[in-house]
């Protein structure tokens, strides 16, 4: 089977997501590390699911349980990638970090950049329909950063709220089609930095290998190794994702179809848009774990 696994960032969690997901021990472990017993009672409060700590530990323990539930039905991928925070879910898969190490940084990760981001409120800005060029000016007017490049036209911008709220408003005069986050940061900008140089001291002391699968970081290209991962890993704390080259990473390693592991289709619909001949299906799609490794037999190549 020739497919590959992109892993979610946060933003789109919500309580019905995985609904195949099992109660196994990983899980429990995950509400254990977050202080809730039921983990899709405590998403149903919205203001809980947003902060930056119980979302990134959530997405991380649930990725990793999806995984270990989905791995004995699948093959290696051919490509793994993940986004934002995904992106210690998939170097977990990938071999590089042991996943309980994964589970036990992603409360730290959010640690790190709330610890940043105190007293100075940010977040992030969906923004699609603006010319490079456009784009490139709302940024200068405003100060903000690019957080993620998702195309050509499509973006993250991220830094304070009352620039983004600028922002916001000159984008849509402009006709671009504008969505606030539920991200409470300004993730992977420059007002991140104290956060990545903060993550790297800790991933200092933290096992790491080589990865055993095909590995594309959001600021690296390909991971080759286990310094150039421990040093990915913090980087993209405080660099703009460039997601639109993970996609194109990973389709080059000539995949039949892709599957997007965490909350809602938000990358499923991006690989879609962008290689319409590779389907790309999420997890929440599915009502089980075999109906998951039955599609993506049924669609990769021999």
């Amino acid at each position: 089977m020739s497919y590959a696994l992109l892993f979610s960032g946060q933003g789109n969690q919500h309580p019905a997501m995985l609904p195949w997901l099992s109660d196994d021990a990983l899980v429990r472990e995950t509400c254990v590390r977050l202080g809730v017993d039921d983990w899709r009672r405590a998403l149903a409060d919205q203001a809980w699911g947003q902060r930056n700590d119980n979302a990134q530990t959530l997405l991380t323990g649930l990725a990793l349980a999806a995984w270990r539930q989905l791995s004995p039905l699948l093959s290696t991928p051919a490509a793994i990638a993940g986004y934002s925070v995904g992106e210690l879910s998939a170097f977990s898969v990938a071999g590089v970090i042991e996943p309980g190490t994964a589970a036990a940084l992603a409360p730290l990760r959010a640690a790190a950049m709330d610890r940043c981001a105190a007293g100075a409120a940010g977040g992030l800005l969906a923004v699609s329909g603006l010319a490079p060029q456009t784009l490139e000016r709302l940024c200068a007017d405003t100060g903000l950063a690019i957080a993620i490049r998702n195309g050509v036209e499509s973006v993250v911008l991220g830094g304070p709220r009352p620039a983004l709220d600028e922002a916001e408003r000159a984008a849509s005069r402009a006709g671009a089609k504008c969505t606030r986050l539920g991200v409470g940061v300004a993730s992977h900008t420059p007002w991140m930095r104290g956060a990545a140089e903060s993550f790297s001291r800790t991933l200092a002391d933290v096992p790491f290998h080589a990865p055993t699968s095909v590995l594309f970081s959001n600021v690296r290209d390909r991971v080759p190794d286990a310094s150039s991962a421990r040093i990915a890993l913090a980087d993209q704390i405080c660099n703009t994702v460039r997601w639109d080259d993970c996609m194109e990473n990973v389709a080059a390693r000539h995949v039949s179809c892709v599957l997007e592991i965490g909350p809602g289709r938000a990358l499923a619909r991006m690989w879609n848009q962008r290689f319409p001949g590779i389907l790309a299906r999420s997890c929440d799609d599915f009502r089980s774990a075999a109906a998951i490794a039955a599609w993506i037999d049924s669609n990769s190549a021999p």
